[in-house]
C-alpha cells in the first residue's frame, strides 16, 4: 500500500509553496492517503452490494412465510376453506350458523316453544331501594338444592333494605341473581335465574317480609323438532341438533316451519383462494424484478444468486401440481386459478364459484388429498423446507453474511494500516516542511561564507 515517488512528487509540487514558506503538510499527506485508499472503497463497494443482496433475500423470505401461512388456511379442515355456511328460510323463528364440521344437506325445524328463564319480583314498592324493611325472612328453593336457604331481612344482618338484601343473595352462591328495580312507582326486588330452562327454575316461599313475591316466569326448556326428531334444550342456542350447526331460537310462531341449508362459505372459500393468490403473486413479483433490466441496463442484485433460481424454480413446481386421479379438477385452471405469462396468478370468480357448488368434495380433495398429499400440503412442506434455518434462503443469506464480515476485517485492518502510514508520512513531511523553511537562512549563511572568502 504505497505511492510512487513519481507521484509523491507530483503531489508536493501542487501543493508546496514558495522556498522558504514550506508547503501544506496536511494536504499532502491527505492526498497520498486519498490515492492509497482506493482498494478500500472497492471493498466498501462489495460489502454494499453483498448488503443488498441479504436485504432482498430477507424481503423475499419474509414474502414466502406470508405465502405459506395463506397456503395453511388451504391445508386442513379446520381451515376457513372448509367452512360451511347455515341460512335459514324464516330468520324471524331462527338464525343458523355452521362450522367446518357441519355435512351440506337441508334440515326442516319446527319450534314449539323458547327456553325461558325462571325469575321472581316483590310487588310491594318502596319508596326507595334504601328504604328500611319490615323484619323477617323468606326462603328461597335455588335451582338444583335439595334444601331451602332462609334469607334473612334484618339490621343486624344488612338486609333490612333493597340493596342490602340484593347484595346478600348474590353472596350466597344461589344460582340466581338479585338486583333492584326502580320506576315512577318505587323500587322493587328482582331476582332471575342465572340459568335457562327448567333446570334453572327455583322457588320462593315462607315470607313474613310483606313484600309479597311472585314469579313471572317460570323457567320451562325449548322445544322443538329436527327432522321429525324432538330435541328439548334448556337454552335457546342449540348446538347439539345438527352436528357442526349451531341453532339460535327466536320465537315460536304456530305452525312454522323452517329449513335450514348448510352449504360451503362460498365467501370465505373466496377470500381464502384470493388471499393465496395474492401472497404467491407478491412473490413472483419480487423474483421478477430481481431479473428486470431497468433504465440503466442493469438487473437487480440476484439476478445472477443461484439460491434465488432454486426457489424459483421449486415456486413454479409448487403452483403447477397436479392430480391426474381427481375427477374434477387436476390442477388450478381447471377450478379458475389461471397462470399468467410473468407467472403470476388470476381467479376466475365464476369460475371457482362453480367449482365450489357444484364439486365441492372434488375441490376440497384437490387441495387436502389425505390419501396422497394434496396441494396445499405439498406446497406447504416445500416452502417449510426452504424456510428452515438450513434452507436455500438461510444458508445463502449466512455465506453472505460470512462475506461481509469477512471484508469488514479486511476493512478495518487497511483503515489500521492506512492510520499507521499518515502518521509516518505525517512526520516524514513535517521534517521535509521544516527543512524548506530554514532554506533561506543557510543560503544567507553561504553568501556570506562566499563573499568573506572574496
Amino acid at each position: 500500500m504505497s505511492v510512487s515517488s513519481s507521484a509523491i512528487a507530483s503531489i508536493v509540487g501542487d501543493l508546496a509553496g514558495d522556498v522558504g514558506t514550506g508547503f501544506n503538510v496536511q494536504g499532502v499527506v491527505a492526498a497520498i492517503i486519498a490515492a492509497d485508499s482506493t482498494p478500500m472503497t472497492d471493498m466498501q463497494q462489495q460489502q454494499s452490494g453483498f448488503n443488498s443482496q441479504i436485504s432482498d433475500l430477507n424481503n423475499i423470505s419474509s414474502l414466502m412465510s406470508t405465502l405459506q401461512s395463506s397456503i395453511q388456511d388451504l391445508s386442513d379442515i379446520d381451515s376457513p376453506i372448509s367452512a360451511q355456511a347455515a341460512t335459514s328460510s324464516n330468520t324471524n323463528v331462527l338464525t343458523a350458523t355452521g362450522s367446518n364440521t357441519a355435512t351440506p344437506g337441508t334440515h326442516t325445524i319446527v319450534v314449539n316453544n323458547l327456553a325461558t328463564t325462571a325469575s321472581w319480583y316483590s310487588q310491594t314498592e318502596e319508596s326507595s331501594a334504601t328504604a328500611t324493611l319490615t323484619t323477617g325472612s323468606f326462603q328461597i328453593q335455588a335451582p338444583g338444592a335439595s334444601s331451602p336457604t332462609t334469607i334473612p331481612v334484618d339490621a343486624s344482618d344488612g338486609t333490612n333494605t333493597l340493596n342490602g338484601l340484593a347484595s346478600y343473595i348474590n353472596g350466597q352462591g344461589l344460582g340466581v341473581t338479585a338486583s333492584v328495580i326502580t320506576d315512577s312507582g318505587g323500587a322493587r326486588l328482582s331476582i332471575v335465574s342465572n340459568s335457562s330452562g327448567g333446570a334453572g327454575n327455583f322457588t320462593i316461599s315462607n315470607d313474613t317480609t310483606g313484600m309479597n313475591f311472585t314469579q313471572p316466569v317460570t323457567g320451562v326448556d325449548a322445544s322443538l323438532t329436527v327432522d321429525g326428531v324432538p330435541i328439548d334444550s334448556a337454552s335457546n342456542t342449540v348446538t347439539t341438533a345438527i352436528p357442526g350447526v349451531s341453532l339460535n331460537l327466536l320465537s315460536a310462531p304456530q305452525n312454522n316451519s323452517t329449513t335450514v341449508t348448510v352449504s360451503p362459505d362460498t365467501n370465505q372459500v373466496s377470500d381464502t383462494i384470493n388471499n393465496f393468490v395474492s401472497a404467491y403473486n407478491a412473490v413472483v413479483q419480487a423474483i421478477n424484478t430481481q431479473y428486470t433490466v431497468n433504465s440503466n441496463s442493469q438487473t437487480g442484485d440476484l439476478a445472477s444468486d443461484s439460491t434465488l433460481a432454486l426457489v424459483q424454480a421449486q415456486l413454479g413446481q409448487d403452483v403447477n401440481f397436479s392430480d391426474p386421479g381427481n375427477p374434477s379438477f387436476i390442477n388450478l385452471a381447471s377450478m379458475g386459478i389461471n397462470m399468467n405469462d410473468d407467472g403470476t396468478l388470476t381467479v376466475d370468480s365464476s369460475a371457482l364459484n362453480s367449482a365450489v357448488t357444484n364439486n365441492y368434495q372434488d375441490f376440497i380433495n384437490f387441495f387436502q388429498n389425505a390419501g396422497s398429499s394434496g396441494f396445499a400440503q405439498s406446497f406447504n412442506s416445500d416452502l417449510t423446507n426452504m424456510l428452515s434455518p438450513n434452507g436455500l434462503i438461510a444458508t445463502d443469506v449466512n455465506g453472505l453474511n460470512q462475506n461481509v464480515q469477512g471484508l469488514a476485517d479486511q476493512i478495518s485492518q487497511f483503515q489500521a494500516n492506512l492510520s499507521d502510514q499518515q502518521q509516518a508520512l505525517t512526520t516524514e513531511f513535517s521534517q521535509i516542511d521544516a527543512t524548506l523553511e530554514e532554506l533561506p537562512s543557510l543560503e544567507d549563511q553561504v553568501k556570506a561564507q562566499l563573499s568573506g572568502i572574496s
